[in-house]
């Protein structure tokens, strides 16, 4: 990171992809789009798809060794079970490196590539990229004057024609472990979770300050549902994911009203919108990550955060389904 953009000090970031299928392609593009970021290259095993990619974006498709001699931080969107070894070539390289969800296929592998890192100094950030979704922004910052009595997230939506190797804990459901975890700060003291199968999961969690978290994930559900309920004892918070919305509900009152000689009930309450700056997730996630890297700062998705979220997500799968499975 040595050239200066010209209109400031800090300095310009040369940014590489790794994996250039359906969400690395999103990747790229948000790169090109970042001020202060030139897309120095993509690399796949797919040559014609990184073709493909690179002269959609006014980039280079290049090898994976030449990719990393020519940037300075990478993300990593390959298959899970790949993430481990392209996630290492970068740390040995000194790239600073974004790993998407799953962080990886083995809990082991997640606490060596921390270590790594660590130890050779590297920016390593993991995509929860619900985690920059501005509504859920919004909400971090409401949620240190509450006492939380109980979290609800749904993440439902009907099935999809593409197959997946993961199931539906760890394709949707780790979003909102991840989001969970953020907003209660307290240990995890019981869970229990129920499922159809792979495709349709529940889980409940507890925590030690007495709060609980209910989950649920589905590829069975023909509406498409990205919400958040939290109920404190100041107030009860929703959150839309998709449409970017947060309102607070205060004070509901109970009343009995006289109307035309009729005595009719009705609650009254106070509804606050607080106001969410529009903004794609993963330009803010892509964005945080190249700060991070730039200054030499904790991102803020670490790898400690993503090997948590693995472990509660194994927990939930392995009690759903009543079988032991491989993260």
């Amino acid at each position: 990171m040595k050239r200066t953009n010209g209109r400031s000090a800090e300095p310009q970031v040369d940014a590489g992809v790794i994996g250039v299928g359906m969400m690395g392609e999103h990747h790229a593009r948000v790169y090109n789009e970042l001020p202060g970021v030139t897309l120095a290259g993509v690399s796949d095993v797919n040559r014609s798809q990184a073709r493909t990619v690179a002269l959609e974006h006014g980039t280079q498709a290049m090898p994976l060794e030449d990719l990393l001699d020519s940037v300075d931080v990478a993300s990593v969107a390959v298959p899970t079970e790949y993430h481990y070894d392209m996630a290492s070539e970068c740390i040995e390289r000194g790239v600073d490196v974004l790993v998407e969800k799953p962080f990886v296929a083995d809990l082991d592998q997640g606490r060596d590539l921390a270590t790594k890192a660590r130890d050779a100094g590297v920016t390593l950030q993991v995509g929860h990229v619900e985690r920059f979704n501005p509504a859920v922004r919004v909400l971090a910052d409401i949620v240190p004057d509450l006492d939380i009595v109980a979290v609800d997230i749904k993440r439902l939506g009907p099935p999809i024609d593409r197959e997946l190797s993961d199931s539906v804990v760890f394709d949707l459901m780790v979003h909102d472990i991840d989001i969970l975890l953020s907003l209660v700060d307290a240990d995890i003291a019981s869970m229990s979770s129920t499922g159809r199968d792979d495709r349709h999961i529940s889980s409940q969690i507890e925590f030690s300050d007495g709060a609980i978290g209910n989950l649920t994930a589905s590829r069975l559900t023909q509406q498409k549902v990205r919400t958040l309920a939290l109920t404190a004892m100041e107030c009860r918070v929703t959150v839309d994911f998709i449409s970017q919305s947060v309102e607070i509900h205060r004070q509901s009152l109970p009343a009995y009203v006289q109307d035309d000689g009729d005595v009719r009930y009705r609650h009254e309450s106070v509804v606050e919108r607080p106001m969410v700056e529009s903004g794609e997730p993963l330009k803010n996630e892509l964005s945080s990550f190249v700060e991070a890297a730039r200054d030499g700062t904790e991102p803020l998705v670490t790898a400690q955060d993503a090997i948590r979220v693995l472990e509660v997500a194994d927990r939930i799968e392995r009690d759903a389904l009543g079988r032991k499975v491989s993260v």
